[in-house]
């Protein structure tokens, strides 16, 4: 069943699935595919940076939640459902959010954009890191992969992406993706 293309809707879709990764580790301590990082990171990067993003943007501040060092599934279940509720609220459409890096952007979009996006990304690190399914949604992989490529150059100068890890051309478009953002497909945890 493809995603959702409405913000509200994508991002209930991709954080449903990231929860359900989240629920299914059994050691945050374990490394991911982004060095230096542990399971516990990927949450804590995703928690910690869009919150900054939003209260700058748009002066919306989250609540706050757990913390990631004490309960990193209550803390990411209440990020996530906190970002849901604003894009559940019918007010957020009038909204922006902005950015001295890309101007006015309507709120929902912006989320969906940046923020919704980059989850999708991430939960093939947590799944990896922690050996849980980690093929992504075809469709919005197509959709980022051919969206991001013509840009390649500047996200490579922005340093949110390592360098691009080659995959054969007969590759999936998952690890096409991966590759692209800088993560070798082949990364598998240390024993």
């Amino acid at each position: 069943m493809p995603l959702p293309t409405d913000p509200a809707g994508r991002h209930r879709a991709i954080a449903g699935t990231f929860t359900e990764r989240v629920r299914g580790v059994s050691d945050w301590d374990v490394p991911s595919p982004v060095e230096e990082w542990t399971a516990r990171d990927v949450v804590r990067h995703l928690v910690e940076w869009f919150a900054g993003f939003l209260e700058a943007g748009a002066g919306i501040r989250l609540p706050q939640g757990p913390s990631v060092d004490d309960d990193p599934v209550g803390a990411w279940t209440a990020h996530a459902d906190a970002v849901q509720a604003i894009l559940d609220d019918p007010e957020s459409e009038g909204k922006v959010l902005s950015n001295r890096h890309m101007g006015d952007v309507p709120l929902p979009q912006a989320i969906d954009q940046f923020y919704t996006a980059d989850v999708f990304m991430h939960t093939w690190d947590l799944a990896r890191a922690t050996g849980q399914p980690d093929r992504m949604d075809e469709e919005f992989a197509n959709e980022l992969f051919s969206g991001m490529e013509q840009y390649d150059e500047m996200l490579r100068q922005s340093g949110q992406y390592g360098p691009r890890v080659p995959v054969p051309t007969s590759a999936d478009i998952t690890d096409k993706l991966v590759g692209f953002i800088g993560r070798d497909p082949s990364w598998t945890p240390p024993a």
